[in-house]
């Protein structure tokens, strides 16, 4: 028998959504098998954890072989050059506005809440940091608000490689995964070898996923085949780690280089693609979230391979996270409405949800003074 096929919304986007009809965030639906190589290339099936060996050509003076776990060839400059696509901004602006008329009300909209709690990583992300301040942000991502009973805990917490071990530490059996920021960021401006050796101090600490920065300077100087070489040595050097590739759409200008940036960073390996760091403006917008996702239902099609995704930075109210999750659940579907495939990269967002859950529960707002900030 045939692979289970993740079923793919119609083009139809007009229906009202429902999150009611959601399925738990706990029943994520995994990439079918077997996976293929992409539309023009050799035919040959290969497994999802099938590893070859590539020999590189010479970055440096001599030549290396690269193990790649999930980029089954290299791609030349030109490859990645007749990747590009051309964005219709106006037809994206007018699919975001009808995003933001749905209403979600009642049920619904407690469930949604609940599944955006799970979906967020809270972040730390400062030079003042102290393991005092990650083990209390800890805390909090495991009893986000006690008096509240049948929360979930948020996804994940993200900090600095130094304090993985005291994430991992303080979160053993929660169930919420240690993301670690890697490579230089959040400006990326640093060597291939100090680029490696900041994502192996994250892995070595127990990191379970890394969000790395491409060379936007690299990329915006058309030297595609260098992004897509330092993506694929990073995902190699993260193991079982996750690997979450940051845009930093908000340096990228428009959204060909967006969708351009996506498509380079799907086929090198990346097993979600993010927005931003969260330290430039703008961070997050919902037009440069839909042409993502686009990328990434248009790289399903083509590989059957699926890729998460997660927005970064300037989502800070409830009303605006739900209306994210319509936008996955009518661009991707329901397969994609599940903190395996989707999270929120925010910190202030998850006390706005639980105020609107305690609002919920019975009938009156609470002030922010309840909840801990970290």
């Amino acid at each position: 028998m045939g692979a289970k096929q993740t079923q793919l919304p119609s083009k139809d986007y007009s229906s009202r959504v429902d999150l009611a009809d959601s399925p738990s965030v706990l029943c994520a639906e995994f990439p079918p098998e077997p996976i293929c190589l992409p539309k023009g290339r050799d035919k040959t099936i290969c497994s999802k954890v099938e590893r070859s060996q590539y020999v590189y050509p010479a970055q440096s003076a001599t030549d290396r072989i690269i193990t790649l776990a999930h980029s089954f060839f290299r791609m030349t400059n030109n490859e990645l050059i007749a990747l590009k696509r051309a964005v219709d901004q106006v037809g994206v602006e007018e699919r975001v506005a009808r995003f933001q008329t749905r209403s979600i009300k009642n049920e619904a909209k407690n469930q949604g809440l609940k599944m955006v709690l799970n979906m967020i990583d809270l972040t730390t992300l400062e030079g003042k940091d102290t393991v005092g301040k990650v083990r209390q942000m800890c805390y909090k991502a495991a009893h986000l608000h006690d008096a509240l009973p049948g929360l979930p805990t948020v996804a994940a917490v993200c900090v600095y490689p130094t304090h993985v071990a005291t994430a991992v530490d303080v979160l053993k059996g929660t169930g919420v995964k240690v993301a670690s920021v890697a490579t230089a960021f959040p400006s990326g401006n640093s060597s291939r070898e100090i680029k490696l050796a900041d994502t192996k101090i994250a892995v070595d600490a127990g990191a379970d996923e890394v969000d790395m920065v491409i060379s936007r300077g690299e990329f915006l100087s058309g030297n595609y085949s260098f992004v897509f070489d330092e993506i694929a040595a990073i995902k190699e050097a993260c193991g079982k780690a996750r690997l979450k590739v940051i845009l930093e759409t908000g340096e990228l200008s428009t959204l060909d280089n967006v969708r351009h940036a996506s498509d380079i960073a799907m086929r090198a390996g990346a097993d979600f693609i993010k927005t931003s760091t969260g330290k430039i403006s703008p961070a997050a917008t919902m037009p440069v979230t839909l042409v993502m996702l686009e990328a990434i239902r248009d790289h399903y099609y083509e590989t059957g391979k699926m890729v998460g995704m997660k927005p970064a930075g300037g989502i800070s109210k409830s009303k605006l996270a739900l209306h994210y999750l319509v936008m996955v659940k009518e661009t991707l579907g329901d397969a994609w409405l599940s903190n395996e495939w989707f999270r929120f990269g925010a910190s202030s967002l998850a006390n706005d949800v639980l105020m609107q859950l305690a609002r919920q529960a019975d009938g009156k707002y609470q002030g922010l003074d309840y909840f801990s900030k970290d």
